[in-house]
């Protein structure tokens, strides 16, 4: 009675974070509904005994992304946003539906969602979690981790281009770039 309790704060608390997250104007308050998202996501990994997933969650998630999503937002021009965003949302709303009736779809015509796996619940607690976790993700699952790695790296690479894009650096002196915003005039004596 204690765990479905437990599950319902934890999974409606996380709902209530991403729709927050989502329709919330302020960025930085957006940011800390996802950050509350995130935190309580973890709650509901603890209740599934799954506490190294829960540890990862909050140190990968509710750290570094969470920072990376921080410095993101000080990039952006929120007014410039608001203006984009608002152009797209019928048709980012229609594609997540349509993405959303799909993927239910195909989870309830297929038997993808009742499939078990090879591990069963004694054979985990026999060899430890994080021993169950390495095994399947560098035996059974070693090509889409390195596939995800490589969709990360494209991504970083960019992020870098679309926040180098647009900033016109001088060079001054001996080659070095002048990062100030003001003119240095020098008048000739």
């Amino acid at each position: 009675m204690v765990a479905q309790l437990l599950f319902f704060y934890f999974g409606g608390m996380a709902v209530a974070g991403a729709v927050v997250a989502i329709f919330n104007a302020n960025l930085v308050y957006s940011a800390l509904a996802l950050l509350m998202t995130f935190i309580h996501i973890a709650g509901i990994y603890i209740l599934l005994n799954a506490e190294f997933i829960a540890a990862v969650q909050i140190i990968v998630y509710a750290g570094a992304i969470l920072v990376t999503y921080v410095f993101v937002l000080m990039l952006f021009n929120p007014e410039q946003e608001k203006r984009y965003f608002h152009k797209q949302y019928k048709i980012g709303g229609f594609l997540g539906a349509a993405l959303l009736f799909l993927m239910l779809f195909a989870g309830f015509k297929t038997e993808i969602l009742s499939q078990a796996g090879p591990m069963t619940a004694e054979s985990i607690q026999e060899i430890g979690h994080t021993r169950a976790i390495g095994m399947a993700l560098f035996t059974d699952f070693i090509f889409p981790f390195e596939i995800a790695s490589l969709i990360l790296l494209v991504a970083m690479f960019g992020a870098i281009v679309l926040a180098g894009r647009g900033k016109i650096r001088k060079r001054g002196p001996g080659g070095r770039v002048d990062l100030s915003s003001r003119n240095v005039t020098k008048e000739a004596s």
